[in-house]
C-alpha cells in the first residue's frame, strides 16, 4: 500500500514538472491556431511576488533568529536583542554577497525606513507613553532635548573640523558638512533606547529622560539637518543673512508644526471612534490609519513626523480607551505591540545587511575621532545639565543617574537613514556612512552589552514590577488636589495648578465632544476602573480557588461600608459627631494594612499619577483669599476644626 502511494505521488510530480518545463515545440504542434499555448497545471512567476515574498522571508527569519536567541537565557542575559539581530543580518549579508546576490535586494532604503518601519515604533512609543511621567519631567526632556543635541552637534563638529584642518583626514572636510554629519550623529536614537532600556528595567523618572530626549530630539535632528543640507547644496561662499534667519525660524515651525498636526489628527480619530457604535470593528482601523495620516501629513510638510505622531497617540489614549470596548483596547494593545516589535527586528538586523551593502570608506582617524568626540561631549553634556537641573528640581539625578544616562547615548537606524540620504556632492559622503555604521556599532554592541551589568552593579533603582493598589490610587489623588489647593490659597501658579485646570477644561469641554455620552460619566473615572480591574482579577482568582470569597477588596469594602453605615446611624442618633469622625466611613487601611513603600516614595517626592476623578467644585469654589477670610469670621457659619480630637 505504501509503495502505491509513493508511485501515486512520484506520478503526480513528474506531471507537474512535465507541465511547467513542457517542450514548446510540442505545446506549437498542438495548438492549431492558437498561440502556441497550452494550459499547465503550475506555473513559476518570482517577479510577480518578490517583493512582498522578500518582505515576509526577512521577517520570517528575523523573528525565528530572535526566539533562538531567548532559548538560552545566559546568552540572552549577555547581548540584547539588538547586537544579536546586526550580528544575524552581518552573517546573512556576507552569504549573499558571496553568492552574487544583487544589493539592492538587501539594502536598507532612506525611504522604507522612514516611511514603513519607523512609523508602528514611534505610535507604540507614544500610545503608551507614561503621561504623568513625561510631562511632570517635560522640562528637563526640553533641555536635554534641545539643549543637549545643539551641545553635542556643535562640540563634535568643531573638534572634527579643527581637527580636519591639519590634514589628518583622507578626505577634506569643509564645516558645513560635518556640521551636517554630526546633526545626524549626535542625536540619541529612540528605537536603539526603547530595545536595550526596556530589557534592563531602570526607574521610571530615569527611563523617561533618556527615551523622551531620544523622542523629542528628532525635531532638532530635523531642523539641523534640514538646514545644513540646504547650505551644502547652496554654498557656503553662497549664503545670505536671510538663509541664516530662515533656519532659526524653521526650527520653531518644524517642532511645534508636528506637535500641532499629532493633536489634529487625535482630535479626528477620537470624534471619529465617537460615533462607530453600529460598526465596532472599524476601531482598530482608526486607531493605526489616522495616526499613521498624521506621521505622512507631518513628512509631506517637512516637519517633525516623529512629533506628530508620538503626540497624536498621548492625546488619543485617554479618550479612545472610553469609546472603544475592552476588547478592542486589548486588540489594538498586542497589535501594536506586535507591528513594533516586527519593525525593530527587521531594521536591527536591515543594518547588519547594509554594512555589506554599502560602499565604504575606512579613515581610522574619522572613525575613531567621531566615536571618542560622540562619549566625550556627551558625558560631559550630561554632567553640565544635571548640575543646572537639580538646582530646580525636587528629585535630584545622582551621579548614577548621571552616568546612565550618559552612557545610555545610544545611536540606531534614524542616523544611518539620514546620512544614507545625505547629497551626494559631498565628497566625504561615503567616510561618513562608515563612521555612522562604527559609531551605531559601539554604542549598540559595547554599551548596549554592559549596560545592564552596570546597572546591576551600580544598584541603579528598578523600575517596581507590580500594579498600585486602591489606596495608592485614592492617596495619590488626595495629595494632587491638596497640593494644588495650597497653590490656589498662596496664589502660586505651578504645574499642580496648571494640571487641575486642564483637567477642568478637559472635563467641561473635551470630553462632551471627543466621548460618548455614555462613557463620560463621573462613574468612568480611573478609581472606578480600577477597582472594576480588581474586583474582575479577584472573581477569577476566587474562581480558580486561589484566594478565599471574604478575603475579596469587594467583600472587604461592603463589610467596612456597611459597619460605617451602622456605626454612622448610631451617631447621628445619639447627636454625637465624634463617634462619626472616630469611625470613618471608609478605612482603607483596612484594606492594604502594609504601607505601600511605592506610595511613600511616591509622596515625598511628589511623582505621582493624575487621574480623571475630579471634584463636583474647583478647590475652594474659585472664591478669592479676601472671600476665604470673610466666610472664616463669619459667625453663622459653623466652625470646623481640622485636628483630631482627642480619644
Amino acid at each position: 500500500m505504501a509503495r502505491r502511494w509513493l508511485a501515486l505521488v512520484v506520478l503526480s510530480v513528474a506531471l507537474v514538472l512535465n507541465s511547467v518545463l513542457g517542450d514548446e515545440d510540442t505545446n506549437t504542434e498542438k495548438g492549431g491556431e492558437g498561440n502556441g499555448k497550452r494550459y499547465q497545471v503550475a506555473v513559476f512567476e518570482w517577479e510577480e511576488v518578490q517583493v512582498p515574498y522578500t518582505i515576509a522571508l526577512w521577517i520570517l527569519l528575523a523573528s525565528v533568529a530572535k526566539i533562538g536567541f531567548h532559548i538560552s537565557k545566559r546568552f540572552a542575559d549577555i547581548f540584547p536583542d539588538s547586537s544579536l539581530l546586526i550580528m544575524v543580518g552581518l552573517i546573512v549579508g556576507i552569504i549573499l554577497s558571496l553568492a552574487k546576490v544583487d544589493q539592492s535586494t538587501f539594502s536598507l532604503d532612506s525611504q522604507i525606513f522612514f516611511l514603513y518601519l519607523l512609523p508602528p515604533i514611534v505610535f507604540d512609543a507614544g500610545y503608551f507613553m507614561p503621561n504623568r511621567a513625561f510631562f511632570d519631567n517635560l522640562g528637563t526632556i526640553l533641555v536635554f532635548a534641545v539643549i543637549g543635541t545643539l551641545w553635542n552637534m556643535a562640540t563634535i563638529g568643531l573638534s572634527l573640523w579643527a581637527i580636519g584642518l591639519t590634514g589628518v583626514f583622507s578626505v577634506e572636510t569643509p564645516l558645513l558638512h560635518v556640521l551636517l554629519f554630526t546633526s545626524l550623529i549626535s542625536a540619541v536614537d529612540p528605537v536603539a533606547v526603547i530595545v536595550v532600556f526596556e530589557e534592563i528595567h531602570v526607574n521610571e523618572v530615569l527611563f523617561i529622560s533618556v527615551f523622551g530626549e531620544s523622542l523629542l530630539n528628532d525635531a532638532v535632528t530635523v531642523v539641523l539637518y534640514q538646514i545644513f543640507r540646504s547650505f551644502s547644496e547652496i554654498g557656503a561662499e553662497n549664503l545670505l543673512p536671510v538663509d541664516f534667519v530662515t533656519g532659526g525660524i524653521s526650527f520653531f515651525v518644524v517642532a511645534l508644526g508636528g506637535v500641532l498636526i499629532g493633536l489634529i489628527w487625535a482630535f479626528i480619530v477620537c470624534f471619529t471612534t465617537k460615533y462607530t457604535k453600529h460598526v465596532k470593528i472599524l476601531n482598530p482601523v482608526f486607531v493605526f490609519l489616522m495616526p499613521y495620516c498624521a506621521y505622512l501629513t507631518a513628512e509631506m510638510f517637512g516637519l517633525s513626523a516623529i512629533m506628530a505622531v508620538v503626540f497624536c497617540g498621548i492625546a488619543m489614549k485617554q479618550y479612545i480607551k472610553l469609546n472603544i470596548s475592552s476588547k478592542a483596547i486589548t486588540s489594538i494593545k498586542y497589535f501594536t505591540k506586535m507591528l513594533s516589535g516586527s519593525s525593530e527586528t527587521v531594521i536591527f538586523m536591515f543594518l547588519g545587511l547594509s554594512t555589506v551593502s554599502r560602499k565604504h570608506h575606512w579613515d581610522t582617524a574619522f572613525v575613531a575621532l567621531t566615536v571618542l568626540f560622540c562619549l566625550v561631549y556627551r558625558a560631559l553634556g550630561v554632567v553640565i545639565q544635571c548640575f543646572f537641573l537639580n538646582r530646580f528640581r525636587l528629585v535630584r539625578f545622582s551621579k548614577v543617574d548621571q552616568f546612565v544616562m550618559a552612557y545610555g547615548g545610544l545611536r540606531g537606524a534614524i542616523a544611518y537613514g539620514l546620512v544614507v540620504a545625505m547629497p551626494d556632492i559631498i565628497p566625504a559622503k561615503d567616510m561618513m556612512i562608515t563612521a555612522c555604521i562604527v559609531v551605531i556599532y559601539f554604542t549598540v554592541f559595547l554599551q548596549g552589552m554592559t549596560m545592564k551589568p552596570l546597572v546591576n552593579f551600580l544598584k541603579v533603582e528598578k523600575e517596581e514590577k507590580r500594579k498600585k493598589n486602591m489606596t495608592e490610587y485614592i492617596f495619590e489623588r488626595l495629595i494632587d488636589y491638596t497640593m494644588a489647593g495650597i497653590e490656589d490659597i498662596c496664589g502660586n501658579k505651578g504645574h499642580h495648578w496648571l494640571r487641575d485646570s486642564f483637567e477642568t477644561f478637559n472635563n467641561n469641554y473635551l470630553k462632551p465632544i471627543l466621548v460618548k455620552k455614555s462613557s463620560n460619566r463621573p462613574q468612568d473615572s480611573k478609581i472606578v476602573r480600577e477597582y472594576t480591574r480588581m474586583t474582575l482579577k479577584e472573581a477569577s482568582d476566587i474562581a480558580r480557588g486561589r484566594i478565599p470569597s471574604h478575603q475579596a477588596l469587594s467583600g472587604i469594602m461592603r463589610t467596612k461600608s456597611k459597619d460605617s453605615f451602622d456605626s454612622m446611624t448610631e451617631g447621628i442618633n445619639g447627636s454625637a459627631l465624634g463617634n462619626t469622625y472616630n469611625n470613618p466611613a471608609f478605612d482603607m487601611n483596612s484594606i492594604d494594612p502594609i504601607r505601600s513603600e511605592r506610595l511613600e516614595h511616591a509622596s515625598q517626592n511628589k511623582h505621582l499619577d493624575m487621574g480623571q476623578m475630579q471634584p463636583k467644585k474647583h478647590h475652594f469654589g474659585g472664591n478669592t483669599r479676601e472671600q476665604i477670610n470673610k466666610a472664616r469670621n463669619d459667625k453663622s457659619l459653623p466652625s470646623i476644626s481640622l485636628t483630631r480630637p482627642p480619644s
